[in-house]
């Protein structure tokens, strides 16, 4: 089952941040699939450092069949130095049917359009599930660090082709 990338309005991230469903999604949206205040917060914060989009938006993984939202994908930051970082939820409900590979998918592509010369991805070592879906689009594992909430990941790299 095929899925797109939506991005979210200005008004629809301040509604996320604000910890409110947007109007006329909650009765699309699989439990646990929107993104977090926080994320929400951080693309608006992007927003008003005066980084353009895509850099700036956030975006929901939508299922084209009936319109369901069933996660969401944003990029972290602006790029430094040509390398853009991306995170990625799904909805337990919704997961193992393809809607990580095909958001990760669209995400590479706008990154790579918009300019990016390499695309992060940080997991932890224990999501098995994550590590898969980015090494089946060609990310290769370049290490690994403590994050900002101490806890490991391994920094995955995909490079432009």
């Amino acid at each position: 089952m095929p899925f797109s990338l939506r991005r979210l309005s200005k008004v629809e991230l301040e509604a996320l941040a604000a910890e409110r469903m947007p109007a006329g999604m909650g009765e699309r949206a699989e439990p646990g699939s929107m993104p977090p205040a926080f994320v929400a917060a951080r693309s608006l914060r992007v927003g008003a450092e005066g980084h353009p989009e895509p850099w700036s938006a956030a975006y929901l993984i939508v299922k084209d069949e009936d319109e369901t939202i069933v996660g969401g994908a944003a990029f972290k930051s602006a790029p430094t130095r040509g390398r853009v970082e991306v995170g990625y939820g799904v909805a337990p409900g919704a997961q193992g049917r393809g809607a990580a590979t095909a958001a990760l998918r669209q995400l590479l592509e706008v990154a790579f359009g918009a300019g990016a010369k390499e695309v992060l991805a940080e997991i932890v070592p224990t999501n098995h599930a994550s590590a898969r879906v980015v090494q089946k689009l060609g990310f290769v594992a370049s290490g690994s660090r403590v994050d900002d909430e101490g806890e490991q990941v391994v920094q995955w790299v995909r490079s432009k082709a």
